[in-house]
């Protein structure tokens, strides 16, 4: 049993992630937004972007080790990959067409809050998406633990996630799956361990508003009780909520001064990966991604944090027993 602070990468087997739709983070810092006039921003940052990516690139900081995979295009899918490896994450993409994407973070200096802008890039056809399965497949064989998440590049049928799901677990091996919308209900058919969504993806899937944590408690149990899967819902302002097999708990924002919240979600994705893959007790994932959630929210890149960070936040989270 790891003791929270002391997490040892040693005790970690291979992660593999997969985030088919890969990019790259532009985060600018402004003081306002004005149509037809040049905007000067005061900050610049540039960071991973991607959901399954930047749980590498989170568990690369804490050193990790994961296997990253995916689609990745042009220039600045080469860039992308290096900005990986940087973090010490092994990389075995699929090559394709187009470009690797490139979203803009617009931040306001204010701190009243912030947008992204994205755009589709990459090109992929069919025989592509047969050679991704075709290194996934290879990648499972020494695998303990995988992460998929993100959205599909156009072109890209939604049963992939499913796929991947469904082989991974008649392996038994563990998936934490963040997605929405049709990716999302596609994969929760393939029963992934866990689910990792926020509130306006479990709204989506609901096809209704939560007023309280006590409507969104009700309806992850309704989920975990159809598909078998357990549910780590990002909630904002109001925390984490989770409701695993047996309890539900409940995780308080953290006190941080909080610069960017692009890519706290994967934290959680990232510390729920390390507990699955070494074979540690849920709650073990839930502490260690709280922290590195609130460790990405102290910086201004997409996903960037670091590991004193997140071992200082580490004794500081609360995990707290909820129910009705």
């Amino acid at each position: 049993m790891p003791v929270f602070g002391l997490i040892t990468p040693a005790e970690q087997k291979m992660i593999v992630t997969v985030n088919p739709n890969t990019c790259i983070d532009r985060t600018l810092v402004v003081p306002e937004i004005i149509l037809n006039r040049t905007i000067r921003a005061s900050r610049f940052a540039l960071g991973m972007g991607g959901k399954a990516a930047d749980a590498s690139w989170i568990l690369g900081e804490y050193g990790i080790p994961s296997l990253a995979l995916g689609f990745s295009a042009g220039a600045s899918g080469i860039q992308m990959e290096k900005m990986l490896r940087t973090k010490g994450v092994q990389t075995d993409f699929t090559h394709v067409d187009g470009e690797t994407r490139m979203h803009t973070v617009v931040v306001m200096e204010d701190g009243s809050g912030q947008t992204t802008f994205a755009a589709p890039s990459l090109i992929v056809r069919p025989e592509h998406v047969v050679e991704l399965e075709s290194r996934y497949d290879r990648a499972l064989e020494d695998a303990s633990c995988v992460v998929i998440g993100g959205t599909l590049p156009i072109g890209v049928p939604d049963s992939l996630y499913l796929r991947m799901i469904s082989k991974a677990v008649t392996k038994g091996i563990p998936v934490v799956l963040d997605a929405s919308g049709s990716c999302l209900m596609a994969g929760m058919e393939g029963h992934p361990t866990i689910l990792k969504p926020n509130r306006d993806e479990l709204e989506e899937l609901s096809g209704r508003e939560f007023n309280t944590l006590e409507d969104v408690l009700n309806f992850c149990k309704e989920v975990r009780d159809r598909f078998g899967s357990q549910v780590v819902a990002t909630l904002g302002s109001e925390g984490i909520l989770a409701v695993t097999n047996e309890k539900a708990y409940r995780i308080p924002p953290l006190p941080v001064n909080i610069i960017s919240t692009a890519g706290a979600g994967d934290g959680i994705l990232a510390g729920l990966a390390a507990s699955l893959s070494a074979g540690w007790p849920l709650e073990v994932g839930l502490r260690l991604g709280a922290a590195m959630a609130g460790a990405v929210c102290m910086q201004l890149a997409t996903a960037d944090c670091h590991k004193t960070d997140i071992e200082r936040l580490l004794p500081l989270v609360e995990l707290l027993p909820f129910e009705e």
